[in-house]
């Protein structure tokens, strides 16, 4: 597939935007102010233990963790599967100190619990100047796609797009700045291409090369109307990746850019985001990603999922690694996957219970997937774009 006109089409409609429009972690701590009416996010104090803004020294302490199982049915070309895990168990603490320090520590266990101690996912200082500039230093998220900047306590489905996965993006030591400026919130840094359960050698190894992020998000509620829509924001990402033999992490494309519009209306919510991943042994590749949602109460939402990806590579693109490869599907030049789902929230996003339907295809091979999970977490919400922390009211009262 020859990819030439899409990527130029790509940059086109990404500089076209940006000449128009010139002019969990703490880049989620800088809200993005919604002109939906959404309901107050339940529980929103699960996890404080202590809180005072007058104190000068400690202003407020969580405790923080979440879990996620999941059960899943796969029937593919090459085979079947099914089996329950624990996708996510986390644990741990943040402070904030001083009224502008804060530390945050949370650890991961392997599936299943095995083991129970396998490392940190994040484990990072934070120093809030004002609004306009906080400075994160150590293991941190990395933030490539909105996809992938939705935390997994709020996504919709049981994994992210299968392009977003392909670029191996992990939680690994970074120097951050985040920040938001007027109508703009940004997020940039550099981060290094390696992490592991060894904190001591994720922190002072330095031979697994590096990649610089640059991500942007623009609240459009001026032109909410032209969309005749809520609200809506426009999120603009490039990745530069200059890894090695030794990165396990950003170890695939050179280059990456995404755009992702984000739509809500009443009741119903739109994303779509085009993302590109440039510069790979295999080829480059080109994806698409839509995904709306309509609450039909303010528990129940159904939410589809449709995934369109092409590279110029016979084999440059992944099947998903969970599910997926399980049945037999591995690579091609093609991938597209269809899911329609139901989630129920129980109270909010703190718990909610997930079901769905999936079928994907690539390499002439093709499975389907259905499933249900429970995610649960406390701790402090999000407070980024929609979808964070965010749910928005049925159309039946």
């Amino acid at each position: 597939m020859n990819l030439n006109p899409i990527i130029r089409a790509l940059a086109l409609t990404l500089a076209c935007i940006s000449t128009a429009h010139a002019g969990e972690s703490p880049a989620e701590t800088v809200p993005v102010v919604l002109k939906a009416k959404a309901p107050k996010p339940l529980f929103d104090d699960l996890g404080l233990i202590y809180k005072n803004n007058d104190n000068r020294i400690i202003n407020e302490f969580w405790f923080l963790g979440r879990y996620h199982g999941q059960y899943h049915w796969s029937n593919g070309s090459n085979g079947n599967s099914d089996f329950y895990e624990t996708r996510r168990a986390r644990i741990g603490a943040q402070v904030r100190l001083f009224k502008h320090l804060s530390l945050h520590a949370q650890m991961i266990s392997g599936p299943d619990f095995e083991p129970l101690y396998n490392g940190f996912t994040e484990l990072w200082a934070a120093w809030q100047f004002n609004e306009a500039l906080i400075l994160t230093l150590g293991q941190q998220k990395h933030r490539f796609t909105h996809d992938r900047n939705v935390s997994s306590r709020y996504l919709n489905y049981l994994e992210r797009g299968e392009l977003t996965n392909m670029f191996n993006a992990d939680y690994t030591p970074a120097v951050t700045l985040s920040g938001r400026i007027g109508k703009w919130n940004y997020y940039t840094g550099i981060f290094s291409n390696a992490t592991g359960t060894d904190m001591g050698k994720a922190f002072t190894d330095f031979d697994s090369g590096y990649s610089l992020l640059a991500s942007a998000t623009v609240d459009l509620a001026d032109y909410a109307e032209q969309f005749h829509t809520d609200s809506a924001l426009l999120n603009f990402c490039y990745l530069y990746s200059d890894a090695n033999v030794n990165a396990t992490n950003l170890n695939r494309f050179n280059d990456g850019l995404s755009t992702a519009l984000i739509l809500t209306k009443d009741s119903a919510s739109l994303i779509t985001e085009v993302t590109a991943g440039l510069g790979a042994a295999a080829g480059n590749a080109v994806g698409l990603n839509l995904q709306p949602g309509l609450f039909l109460t303010d528990k129940l939402q159904i939410v589809g999922r449709y995934q369109l990806a092409g590279s110029d590579g016979q084999n440059g693109l992944q099947a998903q690694r969970r599910y997926e490869r399980f049945v037999g599907m591995q690579t091609g030049d093609r991938y597209q996957a269809v899911c329609l789902g139901l989630n129920y929230y129980v109270l909010g996003h703190r718990l909610k219970i997930m079901g769905g339907v999936e079928y994907a295809t690539i390499g002439g091979r093709d499975a389907w997937t259905s499933y249900i999970a429970v995610r649960t977490f406390w701790g402090p919400h999000a407070r980024g774009p929609f979808p964070t922390n965010t749910t928005l009211p049925g159309i039946i009262q």
